[in-house]
């Protein structure tokens, strides 16, 4: 009897079914279909394989003054994706400034207050709350000079394919270009906030005899006390140079919103020391008082929010003309009407998703700069497929919003 039971119990069939740990690696594209996409019978909503739904982003957290040797620092995770900035600040003397003798693009102080006196007489109201006055110069002069220098670096061991001593990856590279891009577009900083002014005293003859037998001629006067003609002589001696450095200590899809949050929290996190310009020594001194330290102006508080789209047909993604064939289109005409979804857009991908999806949408919005609560597009990017048309493009901008509205509680709560 006993050897029957082992007999029987031998020629039982193995079990055909796999573990979803197991069916992810062998089919991800039909794993994540079959959660997006659950029987009509069951009346399950659409969920992606993480849990989450299409338009969900994962958790969120930030953190600043992370970094002690660092005029700003800011660690933000989104999900399991994590990235580290710190902001440095050098001083770029005028004279190391190739371009700076020759063209004299630099405005001089009354110049930058007489444009911004002029449009606010044409448009009746002050812009000096979104900085739109001097926005024009703020662009030329931090794009011309190079005063804001981002570098992402992905460490070792953020993700299986990044080994020791490896050289830097396209994708670090690209992460840096389009976050200098956004940067210069947005324009976050203002030139003004990295500028160090040198305003020389306004004095006769006899006054200036006198002022050079005194030896108290290394700092500058307080513009309150100066008058319009001493105004008109104040010159641009230096620059604050940012250097931004993001580190992607962990990789798990969707690096860009990371990256590009970690630099936002660490510039509204950054203060430069009060610096002025040395009369007898020529050279630029700042005060080791933290007291007078001071914070940047940003312009608004952009947001970024990252989707991907995954089509039921893999191969779909690329397709050979815009406009499918006749047998294409009856195919995708029979699917709706039976009510079947062919696509998904999805939000805050992450780096499993990122994988089987071809088309990517990065949108890129502030509600604090059009004021009243509207919301302005800054950066609006799609690329590698055509499916997305222009009314879920208005439906992004509006998940895009909601987004904001979560990421400015999280920026304004850190610590």
């Amino acid at each position: 009897m006993a050897s029957t039971a082992g007999t029987a119990a031998q020629s039982t069939p193995p079990s055909l079914s796999l573990p979803p740990s197991q069916f992810a690696r062998l089919q991800p594209h039909a794993y994540l279909l079959a959660h997006l996409s659950p029987p009509s019978s069951s009346n399950n909503p659409s969920i992606r394989a993480n849990g989450r739904a299409p338009t969900q982003f994962r958790v969120t957290s930030a953190n600043a003054g992370s970094l002690t040797h660092t005029n700003g620092s800011a660690v933000v995770r989104v999900g399991d994706t994590t990235a580290v900035c710190g902001i440095r600040a050098e001083v770029l003397h005028t004279e190391d400034i190739a371009s700076w003798s020759v063209s004299r693009s630099t405005p001089s102080a009354s110049t930058v207050a007489n444009k911004r006196r002029k449009l606010e007489d044409a448009t009746g109201n002050s812009n000096e709350g979104d900085g739109s006055s001097d926005s024009d110069d703020d662009e030329s002069q931090i794009q011309d000079h190079n005063l804001l220098v981002p570098n992402v670096s992905l460490s070792t061991g953020c993700a299986p394919g990044f080994v020791p001593g490896a050289p830097p990856s396209s994708l670090a590279q690209s992460l840096s270009h389009q976050i200098l891009t956004l940067l210069h577009s947005t324009p976050l900083v203002r030139a003004d906030d990295l500028r160090i002014w040198y305003q020389p005293p306004n004095l006769g003859a006899e006054d200036l005899e006198r002022h050079n037998e005194n030896e108290q001629m290394d700092m500058d006067a307080p513009l309150a006390e100066s008058d319009g003609n001493n105004e008109k002589n104040k010159e641009i001696k230096a620059f604050w140079v940012l250097y931004i450095d993001v580190m992607i200590v962990s990789l798990a899809g969707n690096p860009f919103d990371a990256a590009w949050a970690s630099v936002l929290a660490a510039l509204r996190d950054t203060k430069l020391p009060r610096a002025w310009w040395d009369v007898d020594n020529e050279i630029v001194v700042c005060s080791d008082v933290v007291s007078e330290a001071r914070k940047l102006s940003l312009r608004g508080m952009p947001i970024s929010s990252s989707f991907c789209v995954f089509e039921a047909d893999a191969a779909s993604g690329w397709r050979a003309v815009a406009i499918p064939d006749a047998e294409e289109e009856r195919k995708i005409t029979k699917s709706s009407r039976q009510g079947m979804q062919r696509r998904w857009i999805l939000a805050d991908p992450d780096g499993y998703e990122e994988g089987l999806s071809q088309e990517r949408v990065c949108i890129v919005v502030d509600k604090e700069r059009g004021g009243k609560g509207k919301t302005t597009i800054l950066k609006m990017e799609k690329n590698g497929g055509l499916a997305v048309d222009s009314k879920e493009l208005r439906e992004l901008v509006v998940v895009s919003a909601q987004r904001w509205e979560e990421f400015k509680l999280i920026l304004e709560g850190m610590c």
